[in-house]
């Protein structure tokens, strides 16, 4: 999603200690004896996951590097991306030359950092002020070496339905709507108490489902599922329960929709008035316009995008493209990683499928603070401005060893109880009893 970014419940996985003793194949390949041209045609695999915004830029890639093909795969979701690679990696066999990892897996990653080429070795060090700082921090290691480049970042604003909005007897201009949930000093209560009243005038929910509210409100911690040590820190962590409260209150006033994640009635649900609002991080917002479209919507379906978020700026998912050492093509490799990870290629990614760049000039440039595709969908809301507005004050939460298996694994099933009626009590006891038998640390 993950609920790391972009995921589905996945088949429980061994903690981290146990998948490092199965990983294997870690000695580098060695490139091409030669640099690939028309005479020395070298593939490259890619696998990424969800909506990344990558298909026109291979396709550009391509043509400016004769005898360089790429052959792509994307999985659907983060959570079955991550099982796939897993997989692949216990076998020590079937890796990409370029595998896309999420933030959220990033404490299994690093348990097995020396199965990724060191990207220092291809140039790491010479575009490292490209990134925001955090970003390039948080793809090294423990010895110093770069095991990824940034794509996208994940801050999250409020995509909401304007049309029932106003149904509803709410203010619907972005402006005012970010004021009617608190402006800059919102809160979860703030957010809650807005969608009883919405509730109340309507009958209908508020938001789509609980587990993307609950990623959210974990992500917004100071620390998450796990200290800042490394240590578990979930049961007896009064931020995390209090915030269940919260939530769990939601649920029961009928705010959820109890939608099927990334589903959403195969995009039926943002044309029908099933809920009104969502919480958007910006590849998300992919997500909501191939939804619509597939369900038949457009531009014209109401859905807006506001400057505003509970309880303040928080990070959801962002993604890096390694380089496993299994590739025989690690020169290649890195050098399309370097370059799918420019400014240039992350503004085009943003304009095709919503991800805010990492890359500090790709923040700033007109192709992402300007008009474009999505924006226009989205009632020619300024995306790009206001994602970088809901980037500042960030800051990257450290991710432990299994906190995509406890997002999807541990709280996935209680969010959905929670939408399904049961009581927060019971579901969080639930939660806990499931961590305990799944044996994580």
């Amino acid at each position: 999603m993950k609920f790391s970014r972009h995921t589905r419940t996945a088949t429980a996985v061994a903690g981290a200690a146990a998948f490092a003793l199965l990983a294997v194949g870690c000695s580098s390949g060695a490139s091409s004896a030669e640099p690939a041209s028309s005479d020395n045609p070298v593939t490259l695999t890619v696998t990424t996951f969800n909506t990344m915004g990558f298909d026109d830029l291979y396709k550009q890639y391509e043509s400016e590097h004769p005898g360089i093909t790429i052959n792509a795969t994307n999985i659907d979701t983060g959570g079955n991306a991550l099982t796939d690679w897993k997989t692949k990696q216990a076998a020590g066999a079937g890796l990409p030359d370029v595998q896309a990892v999420e933030e959220g897996w990033l404490g299994q990653v690093m348990a097995v950092s020396d199965s990724f080429t060191d990207l220092g070795e291809y140039g790491a060090a010479d575009i490292k002020d490209r990134w925001i700082p955090w970003k390039m921090d948080q793809a090294t290691d423990a010895e110093g070496r770069v095991i990824g480049f940034g794509t996208d970042i994940g801050p999250v604003g409020l995509c909401y339905n304007k049309d029932l909005f106003e149904k509803a007897g709410l203010p619907s201009d972005r402006t005012e709507v970010a004021e009617l949930l608190g402006g800059e000093n919102s809160t979860w209560a703030d957010y809650f108490e807005t969608g009883k009243k919405y509730q109340k005038a309507t009958g209908k929910a508020w938001y789509d489902q609980s587990g993307f509210v609950w990623n959210s409100m974990v992500n917004q911690l100071p620390e998450g599922y796990y200290k800042a040590d490394g240590s578990l820190s979930i049961e007896g962590n009064t931020a995390l329960s209090e915030r269940w409260g919260e939530l769990a209150d939601g649920a029961a006033a009928g705010l959820s929709s109890a939608q099927t994640q990334w589903d959403w009635g195969k995009g039926q649900a943002f044309l029908d008035g099933s809920f009104a609002t969502m919480v958007c991080p910006g590849w998300l917002l992919g997500n909501l316009k191939g939804g619509i479209e597939a369900a038949g919507g457009d531009g014209d379906s109401g859905w807006d995008f506001a400057d505003v978020f509970p309880g303040g700026p928080t990070n959801w998912g962002g993604t890096f493209l390694t380089v496993p050492s299994t590739s025989k093509h690690p020169a290649e490799a890195a050098e399309l990683a370097k370059w799918l990870t420019s400014a240039k290629s992350q503004v085009e990614a943003f304009q095709s499928a919503g991800t805010f760049p990492s890359v500090l000039e790709a923040q700033t440039d007109p192709g992402v603070t300007g008009s474009n595709e999505m924006s226009e969908f989205l009632n020619d809301a300024p995306v790009g401005e206001i994602l970088a507005s809901r980037a500042q004050g960030i800051k990257a939460q450290f991710k432990g060893s299994n906190d995509s298996v406890i997002q999807e694994q541990v709280f996935g099933p209680a969010t959905i109880a929670l939408d399904k009626g049961t009581d927060g009590k019971t579901a969080w006891n639930d939660a806990l009893t499931t961590l305990k038998n799944l044996d994580l640390k």
